[in-house]
């Protein structure tokens, strides 16, 4: 390769960093975060969208739908009451191509309810912080020492409209994030394209509603 031509080939790569660099690649110390969603034991719900703006105000629509993990053992002896200390990842998937997370919005179905709700959840600049720092930590499950992230956004939704958000990370405790009060979205399920229509929750949860009723408040 004579030398223009190995002058051009070097100009181009600098161009394409600098640009990529101008509209703000992300520069995470991860490929990529995660969005996560459950609900209390057997307080089934429907996730109709969970999007995500990031710091760039990219928006990430349907991040997530479908049912959210739960839990409903059939003896009906699971608590739904309150949160759990160490609340599990949720069911979800990694916000590809994300900078840091901005705002959170989720629609869903609350189906023991029944009622659809919508929530805005700002993330905090703290929150974005912690999601940069790297922490010397100690996995039991595989006996070793890593340099953790907290990497993973889990939205805890409950009948009421509430939401509550953690960040977690691999072997690294749980930091509280948010409690949201949602809002009734008043045309229904799917802003009124299910003509009203609530599919049953499942049989234990169905169950657990006939015999004890829904905790509110303990959300």
């Amino acid at each position: 390769m004579v030398h223009g031509e190995l002058r051009a080939v070097i100009c181009l790569a600098v161009l394409l960093w600098l640009t990529g660099c101008a509209y703000g690649a992300p520069r995470l110390p991860y490929d990529s975060w995660r969005l996560g969603l459950f609900a209390p034991n057997y307080m089934e719900v429907w996730i109709e969208t969970a999007d995500a703006v990031d710091v760039k105000n990219h928006v990430f629509r349907g991040a997530m739908s479908g049912v959210a993990a739960i839990n409903t053992p059939k003896n009906l002896k699971g608590d739904p009451r309150g949160w759990p200390e160490r609340p599990g990842a949720g069911k979800g998937k990694q916000v590809l191509g994300a900078d840091l997370p901005r705002l959170l919005y989720v629609r869903w179905q609350s189906l023991v309810e029944p009622q659809t709700y919508d929530a805005y959840i700002v993330i905090p600049e703290a929150t974005r912080g912690a999601m940069l720092k790297g922490e010397n930590t100690f996995c039991a499950f595989d006996g070793k020492w890593i340099t953790g992230y907290r990497n993973v956004l889990t939205v805890g939704l409950a009948p009421g409209g509430i939401a509550r958000v953690w960040l977690m990370g691999a072997c690294l405790s749980p930091i509280d994030v948010a409690r949201v009060q949602g809002e009734v979205v008043k045309e229904g399920p799917y802003l009124g394209k299910a003509s009203g229509y609530y599919r049953l929750p499942n049989a234990p949860s169905q169950a657990y509603i006939d015999k004890f009723g829904i905790p509110y408040g303990s959300w």
